[in-house]
């Protein structure tokens, strides 16, 4: 944003401060964020705001305990006020709704976007992680109101003011809570410009996991750039549309309605500042925030599927592996019994055989001279009847052939 805007800052509503009255200040150009702490001593500071957030350099803190929003959700019959300060749209909140979780009772005063200009390398989010920037960022503001009276007194005091600052990514799908803002930044166009909106559910703009967060002491991002700020970075992001993002960035002016040039309200984030040895601690462990990429999602879907794959493979050879085993026993059962040998000396035993087939008749032979060629005995189980009334055992030479060594039976 190149045009300077008169500085005028509705940061808090109702609230207003001045270095001086010829003094005004933009995010580029004369008065940009390189100058301001030239006009304004204390964005020079040590404790300055936004940060990158490393997040392997941050620090677990057991004792952080998940934020409470307060009525949020309960905004009754009361209109909300849009504004346009020439530096972001601001939607003034109800003093009923406070933030637990804190060392005090913080009670709510507004909250206001930042965004990009919509470039291929454009950020948006003041608040980086690792690096990173989102396309916009929400911040929620809330004064200490167990300590100061007042956010006028609280915004110059030590842990006066908390911060809720939540990353914006954009996606295919329609954020609808986000649209009870976006849907009236076109009766704000031009600075100092102001409308009442419906009341609506705040807490359906914050991230559904509010125990997973970072925490530090810094800054308003903006001039007077006051050091009294308990920061509360949220890790989970708030996804809206590339159709809602456009319209952020393109239906503000920084400049008036009677402006002769009118200038777009774009880019308003400050670049991030040096930790100067602060702390940044995290309510949650490294392995319990760790949030995977596509293709690291992607990477782990192909290994299960290949997993499953094979270890189907390795269930499909041990069955069949089984199944032959099985079958070899069968088979090694069903072999028949090795048939019995004899020598020549041992079939020379006279041998007898009784039969059913003739139950008083008796063979005595011997069987020296019926051996078969491999050392086999013949099959003198089953007999049949000759015509010469002779019984003779099957595969034995018959006695009509006057075969030597077969016995006569009687």
């Amino acid at each position: 944003m190149d045009s300077v805007a008169p500085f005028v800052l509705f940061l808090l509503p109702g609230l207003q401060w001045a270095a001086a009255e010829d003094t005004s200040w933009t995010y580029t150009g004369m008065v940009g964020q390189s100058e301001w702490s030239e006009h304004f001593p204390e964005c020079g500071g040590s404790s300055q705001s936004p940060v990158d957030v490393v997040t392997s350099q941050t620090k677990y803190d057991p004792d952080l305990s998940p934020l409470t929003p307060l009525g949020y959700s309960q905004h009754g019959n009361r209109p909300f006020t849009l504004y346009n300060n020439g530096h972001t749209a601001v939607i003034e909140l109800p003093d009923w709704m406070s933030l637990g979780g804190l060392p005090w009772l913080f009670s709510a005063v507004q909250m206001h976007l930042h965004w990009g200009s919509g470039g291929p390398s454009s950020g948006g989010s003041e608040h980086t992680i690792n690096g990173q920037s989102a396309e916009a960022e929400l911040h929620v503001v809330h004064f200490n109101s167990e300590l100061y009276p007042n956010a006028s007194v609280a915004m110059t005091q030590r842990n006066g003011l908390a911060v809720l600052g939540i990353l914006i990514v954009t996606g295919e799908e329609t954020n609808p809570s986000f649209n009870n803002i976006i849907n009236y930044l076109s009766r704000v166009r031009h600075a100092d410009q102001k409308v009442l909106i419906p009341a609506f559910d705040v807490q359906s703009l914050l991230p559904t996991d509010l125990g997973r967060y970072y925490r530090y002491n810094g800054s308003l991002t903006t001039p007077p750039c006051y050091q009294t700020v308990i920061w509360t970075l949220f890790h989970e992001r708030v996804q809206i549309s590339k159709a809602q993002l456009l319209k952020m960035e393109t239906l503000l002016y920084s400049s008036r309605a009677e402006d002769p040039d009118r200038m777009l309200l774009q880019d308003n984030y400050r670049a991030t500042q040096p930790l100067n040895h602060r702390v940044i601690f995290a309510s949650f462990t490294a392995e319990s925030g760790k949030e995977l990429s596509s293709g690291e999602v992607t990477a782990i879907v192909i290994g299960i599927m290949c997993g499953c794959v094979g270890l189907a493979v390795i269930v499909r050879f041990i069955i069949k592996t089984v199944r032959s085993t099985s079958s070899w026993d069968v088979l090694t059962n069903n072999r028949p019994a090795p048939i019995q040998r004899l020598t020549k000396e041992a079939a020379m035993i006279p041998f007898q055989l009784k039969t059913s087939l003739c139950f008083n008749c008796t063979f005595t032979f011997s069987l020296a001279n019926n051996i078969n060629s491999d050392g086999t005995i013949p099959d003198v189980t089953n007999l049949e009847r000759v015509p010469s009334g002779f019984w003779v055992g099957l595969g034995l030479a018959s006695a009509r052939e006057g075969h030597p060594g077969l016995g006569t039976g009687h």
